[in-house]
């Protein structure tokens, strides 16, 4: 009987982790990740734009929460086994119970008030998942000012024929440092980036990617990369177009200037086998929005910095 409860628990484990981890199965480079840093804002919230109206909280990050500065002893932040915050605590807490209560014979549920199955331990950790995400979404929102979600005041470069480009609208700025101007040379730049940063990661080109990330992201993304190498696979993304893209802020530190920037975009992303080349995840073309945040010295090359996911 104890062999069967262990079974159990062991499969409510693998369940439990392929629900918090689905966000992080996407492929392409910083797919489904929120981390990077935005200077001393990297664990403000960027400010909402029509492309983007909220983003993810910064999760891995070598800034230091107390300072806001990179720490050359740290390597990232990692939120733990089930990741950071409420939900994180909730599906903790939720497992741990469950298990204590099934292997001491008491039912899996044995300690959180006598619930029917393994089943419902999982309809429980959806149900906590999106009942949390909805709350800060409008925790957000409460707290957006009206004129943040208005086109802004500043030159609009439109769109391009094909439909894509970015506009100027941006959110309310967040208060600090100092603001700054981004024109269209810069939006030129980050649409570029964009295209650029995937065909490196597609080729696992480390040398193009340094080129265009700051040391931070290079190691998220060889991070992602060698797991992909693990499992014998290796992903293609094609067909990078840029639909929308909206400024939410853009400031500078010290020598540092820092821009976010909503972006909405297409792409077609494969996993594809390293020997056979067949494709065994992916391969149609799919929408999506994300929060990059670009950083350069003054006069210098923009490089990404971070990515969150809207």
């Amino acid at each position: 009987m104890l062999r069967h409860r262990w079974l159990i628990a062991l499969a409510a484990i693998a369940t439990a982790l392929v629900l918090v981890s689905g966000d992080a199965a996407n492929a392409r480079a910083g797919g489904g990740f929120s981390g990077g840093s935005r200077g001393m804002r990297t664990f403000s919230m960027p400010a909402p734009t029509r492309t983007a109206p909220s983003a993810s909280p910064v999760q891995r990050s070598a800034t230091s929460p107390a300072s806001g500065t990179n720490s050359p002893y740290r390597s990232g932040y990692r939120p733990g086994f089930f990741g950071g915050g409420l939900f994180g605590s909730l599906a903790a807490g939720f497992l741990g119970a469950g298990l204590f209560g099934l292997l001491f014979g008491h039912g899996f549920f044995g300690g959180m008030l006598g619930f029917g199955s393994v089943l419902g331990l999982v309809l429980q950790l959806v149900l906590i998942y999106f009942a949390v995400k909805l709350f800060f979404a409008w925790l957000q929102r409460r707290n957006v000012p009206a004129s943040a979600y208005a086109s802004g005041g500043g030159t609009s470069y439109g769109f391009s024929p094909s439909g894509g480009g970015f506009g100027a609208g941006a959110g309310a700025a967040a208060p600090a440092s100092t603001p700054i101007t981004i024109d269209k040379a810069d939006y030129d730049a980050f649409e570029r980036l964009l295209g650029d940063i995937q065909e490196a990661y597609s080729a696992e080109d480390i040398s193009a990617l340094r080129a265009r990330v700051t040391p931070e992201m290079l190691s998220y993304f060889n991070e992602q990369l060698s797991q992909n190498a693990s499992r014998g696979l290796v992903d293609r993304v094609s067909d990078v177009r840029l639909m929308q893209g909206d400024l939410s802020e853009a400031w500078r530190e010290g020598d540092s200037e820092y821009a976010t920037v909503a972006m909405r975009f297409t792409l077609t992303d494969s996993m594809v086998e390293r020997g056979s080349g067949r494709v065994v995840e992916g391969g149609q073309p799919e929408q999506v929005t994300e929060v990059w945040t670009f950083v350069r010295a003054r006069g210098g090359a923009w490089v990404l910095s971070a990515i969150q996911q809207a």
